[in-house]
């Protein structure tokens, strides 16, 4: 009998685990997708995110299920094109800034996002009839409202609610064009007050909604020495009054909203602190009770979704790139971001058909301040950037090659000075770019990859080089990927060339490879 019982339980927790295999997880994307905005409209999701400093900027992506999402466009190719932070100009530069959380919205027919600069203090309306093709309409506003959300009520006025601990509101135009001033007014006095006394951020990143006639406003909170926690008010009337209370406080996951299925069912989506691979999102189940929406299961995070397994974020949020083109095909695909406003004289994919040609066009004193890096995100639970890059037409002084790309940056590359060429690892030590270790290199193509673990918090880089493509050479240490507030951002790989003394020197990217695992022969 005992033989027999334990062979049930055997096959039960299989058909346990097989059951698990076929749910979906949290988190639903193991990369930096922070600040989410998200619509339904019929059976397709929409959602819009924070990528700052990177252009072009607020990406859109598309899903049919809530768990597998695709990029299919920006709101924008650069915020502005005269500023001299966002261009990297004069030793200037605006890591953590940009554009920061938008509002996705969708009202007869067109389809908006709003975002704000703190770079600008300015706020960006942005509105099309075509999502996922554009052309979009660029509205400015002379005022950064922070962290907002646009809301279309029901008898035709548009607001907009604002601001950190005092929340604020007001009308907008009917073209969206401005803030009509003398409508503005506070909208909840203290929004933190249902996380108690001891604040230590105050309730921001607004999102509003309309369910069944009454008005529900998300925001987040943090207290000393809690943890942060998603706070919900309602009212019968957008003017108020507000009642408030703790909607989840659980593994940290907070800012967000509410966004139902074509079935019925509801969630909300919201993200997490996760270190170095940035602010992951989440979806947590919510049950109406009593006009309130209740997150999680007993309060917690579940793990275990009933949607759709996950098919990873390979293609649709990161992916390989042979840098082959066919005739209509975008030059880049829309997995791909340069780090602040581009040089667009400075890199090609038609000068040699099939390669990535970055060339230097000024003199820089640090990666940091260089232009035309190009990048994606890292992901966890591990990920590896992988390339083939040719390095004879460099010049003295210039560095090319791959990197893990946050304040505390490491790379791997090649140098070349007095008319010789090494690899590098370099990593950042104190603030101090620092050379770790290099080799001399006697040929004109190298391999080389750079590695990230992200497995429970682990968040160490290890970089690597071949001289062949098959025999693997770890150089340098392994490097710690701190998430820092200055770039506010999960590391990135980045595929780079620089001139520190002469210009007109170039690379040639055959081809970047990103994997979901650590490769075994490293």
């Amino acid at each position: 009998m005992k033989i027999l019982y334990n062979l049930l339980v055997f096959f039960l927790s299989l058909t346990v685990l097989n059951a698990q295999d076929n749910k979906a997880q949290n988190p639903i994307i193991f990369a930096d997708v922070p600040d989410m905005s998200v619509i339904r409209v019929n059976d397709s999701y929409y959602m819009s995110s924070t990528t700052m400093h990177m252009n072009p900027g607020v990406p859109i992506m598309k899903s049919k299920d809530l768990i597998n999402w695709e990029i299919i466009n920006y709101a924008y190719q650069t915020l502005e094109d005269d500023n001299e932070k966002l261009n990297l100009d004069n030793d200037k530069n605006d890591y953590g800034r940009g554009s920061w959380a938008s509002s996705l919205r969708y009202h007869n027919g067109i389809y908006y996002i709003s975002t704000f600069s703190g770079t600008t203090n300015k706020t960006y309306i942005f509105s099309t009839k075509d999502i996922e093709k554009g052309p979009w309409k660029r509205t400015v506003l002379n005022n950064s409202y922070h962290d907002h959300s646009i809301f279309f009520d029901d008898d035709g006025k548009v607001y907009i609610v604002w601001g950190a601990g005092k929340l604020q509101i007001a009308e907008l135009k009917t073209d969206l064009s401005d803030v009509k001033e003398e409508t503005k007014k506070v909208l909840i006095e203290n929004a933190s007050a249902p996380a108690g006394n001891n604040i230590m951020l105050q309730a921001e990143g607004s999102q509003l909604f309309k369910i069944k006639g009454k008005y529900y406003l998300f925001n987040i909170v943090w207290p000393k020495d809690g943890m942060r926690t998603v706070i919900i008010h309602r009212a019968d009337k957008i003017s108020g009054p507000w009642e408030g209370k703790v909607g989840l406080q659980d593994l940290g996951v907070a800012q967000g909203g509410l966004i139902d299925t074509p079935d019925g069912k509801w969630f909300s989506y919201l993200f997490r602190d996760f270190d170095g691979v940035g602010r992951i999102p989440y979806l947590i189940p919510v049950k109406w009770e009593e006009d309130w929406p209740i997150l999680g299961e007993n309060g917690k995070v579940p793990q275990y979704l009933d949607l759709p397994v996950s098919k990873g974020v390979i293609p649709g949020i990161v992916n390989s790139d042979d840098f082959n083109r066919k005739k209509n095909e975008p030059d880049l695909p829309l997995v791909w971001q340069w780090n602040h406003n581009p040089d667009n004289s400075l890199w090609s994919l038609k000068e040699r058909k099939g390669y990535l040609r970055l060339k230097t066009g000024r003199t820089d004193s640090s990666f940091l301040q260089a232009k035309n890096t190009l990048t994606q995100r890292t992901f966890g639970p591990e990920s590896t950037g992988t390339i083939l890059m040719e390095v004879s037409k460099m010049k003295e002084g210039d560095f090319a090659g791959l990197s893990l790309l946050q304040k505390e940056y490491g790379l791997v590359g090649i140098k070349v000075e007095k008319d010789s060429k090494k690899i590098i690892m370099m990593e950042v030590l104190k603030d101090i770019p620092t050379e770790i270790e290099s080799t001399p290199l006697k040929q004109g193509k190298v391999y080389l990859r750079a590695a990230c673990n992200f497995k429970d918090k682990a968040d160490t880089g290890s970089f690597f080089y071949s001289l062949d493509g098959k025999k693997w050479n770890k150089i340098g240490n392994a490097i710690k990927l701190p998430y820092t507030l200055p770039h506010f951002m999960g590391y990135r790989f980045g595929l780079f060339n620089y001139a520190e003394k002469n210009v007109g020197g170039f690379v040639d990217f055959d081809y970047f490879h990103i994997s979901d695992q650590i490769s075994k022969n490293n």
